[in-house]
């Protein structure tokens, strides 16, 4: 397999290499279509993507991908149980308007899901937060409070204890930080982004 894009984000990188080959994609918030085109690229899969922008679907367009413009927290229940091998989640979660429900709705489409999100625990955030007394701004969350997207800030620890309330099972999880994987011990605190394999 050939090497994977230089600038494909660690936790997208994640997704690409453990995704099935030839498997039926959703790529759920997908922007300018990168995950897919790597997806396509490197392991030759069949991937959709959704993204509430139309000026990013018409990117993902323009690369010769399969995207519609949709907005998740609405359209995901038009798809039939089990539409897709795997359901994405890339950095999106902490946008939605029922996490808990956008989670039920990826595993209902796709026998696996991925998912990933930046950890609102990572030690910096705090640090700053205890510093400053302000919402941080940092490479991953690089926007200040009141213009950023995110409206559920969740830790690792918080997305522990909503899998273990919906009974989903972890297959893998990654744990980055600067781009970096790091290991599992205290990640809550260590980890700056973290990536979920899940399933049924």
């Amino acid at each position: 397999m050939n090497a994977l894009p230089a600038n494909l984000r660690s936790d997208l990188a994640a997704i690409v290499q453990h995704v099935p080959r030839g498997a039926r994609v959703l790529d759920i918030g997908c922007g300018d279509g990168t995950l897919m085109a790597a997806l396509r690229d490197k392991r030759g899969v069949d991937a959709r993507g959704m993204e509430i922008s139309p000026e990013k679907v018409q990117l993902c367009v323009a690369k010769g991908l399969s995207a519609i413009q949709g907005d998740a927290n609405r359209d995901l229940e038009y798809y039939p149980d089990g539409s897709f091998d795997v359901a994405i989640l890339s950095q999106t979660l902490q946008t939605a308007e029922h996490p808990d429900k956008m989670l039920d709705e990826l595993l209902r489409i796709g026998r696996d899901a991925f998912v990933s999100f930046p950890n609102f625990a990572y030690w910096r955030m705090r640090f700053s937060l205890l510093v400053h007394g302000r919402m941080p701004i940092t490479r991953h969350l690089p926007v200040s409070w009141y213009e950023t997207e995110n409206i559920h800030q969740l830790t690792i620890a918080d997305f522990y204890a909503l899998l273990d309330y919906k009974g989903v099972k972890i297959e893998r999880s990654w744990f980055f930080t600067h781009d970096r994987e790091i290991g599992p011990t205290y990640a809550n605190w260590r980890a700056e982004y973290a990536v979920f394999q899940l399933s049924r």
